[in-house]
């Protein structure tokens, strides 16, 4: 059975976060983004405001939220149809779920507002923070990311760094890998190991994408060289990870339009 849901879409089977039932915080029709990376599934960004913003009220989500049959769920995860952490009523939103759901909270960020001190308060009440890290130098991250404002990648690190001894849940950092920053594993373990993280994820875009993504013998060769340098950290990369079997409880069109599908 589907339901005809505007927020809240899934459970989807995730390589990252089991069975994972989506938040979406902006559900616009385009994508509401501070990136416009060359990979996203979610194809061009439409919208990046210049200051946070309410996209949707968390009383109508909580209310979307509510209305669903029981189901099994191993994270609720805040992402969707861009970057969660430009609503502005994230933390109102995140404390409605956690007062009606027992499940762990998730969310996906591309890091980018890391630096901002109110930020960091509201993703420390998350129980699992994903966050984003795709370049390992500034022309990288122009090339790969496409930032909408202006935004160095020194600002990005400082943030993670400071998060990361500010937070007391877990903290992954997810590398899309493809051709343009497949060849610098070493760079990046070094800013790994500056940034401490629970769990490192390595991905690249087997969703529909206009770039075409690494073989499992490449992902597995990073992942190894990773492995050399990082011995401590755990490494999951997305060949490697199962996928759940699940029931989405929100049709196909729904699944889609988050790029799911």
């Amino acid at each position: 059975m589907t339901t005809d849901l505007k927020y809240i879409y899934g459970p989807v089977p995730s390589w990252r976060l089991g069975k994972s039932l989506g938040v979406d915080v902006l559900s616009q029709p385009a994508k509401v983004c501070n990136f416009d990376c060359i990979y996203c599934q979610l194809g061009k960004t439409g919208y990046c405001p210049a200051q946070r913003k309410e996209f949707v009220a968390a009383g109508e989500l909580v209310k979307e939220l509510a209305g669903l049959p029981d189901t099994a769920i191993d994270y609720i995860t805040f992402s969707g149809r861009g970057e969660a952490t430009l609503a502005a009523n994230l933390r109102e939103t995140l404390e409605g779920v956690k007062k009606l759901r027992k499940e762990p909270v998730a969310i996906i960020t591309n890091a980018v507002l890391l630096n901002d001190a109110d930020i960091r308060r509201e993703l420390s009440g998350f129980d699992f923070v994903v966050a984003k890290l795709d370049a390992c130098n500034e022309e990288m991250l122009s090339d790969i990311n496409r930032p909408l404002n202006k935004v160095k990648l020194s600002e990005i690190l400082d943030g993670f760094c400071v998060f990361r001894k500010q937070y007391r849940g877990k903290l992954a950092v997810q590398t899309m890998l493809i051709k343009q920053n497949a060849g610098f594993v070493e760079m990046f373990a070094d800013i790994y190991r500056r940034i401490a993280p629970d769990e490192i994820q390595l991905n690249t875009p087997l969703r529909p994408s206009s770039v075409e993504p690494l073989g499992a013998a490449e992902i597995a060769e990073a992942a190894k060289r990773l492995k050399i340098r990082l011995p401590d950290i755990p490494i999951k990369t997305v060949y490697d990870s199962e996928k759940p079997r699940v029931q989405p409880l929100s049709g196909p069109e729904t699944l889609k339009r988050r790029g799911k599908i």
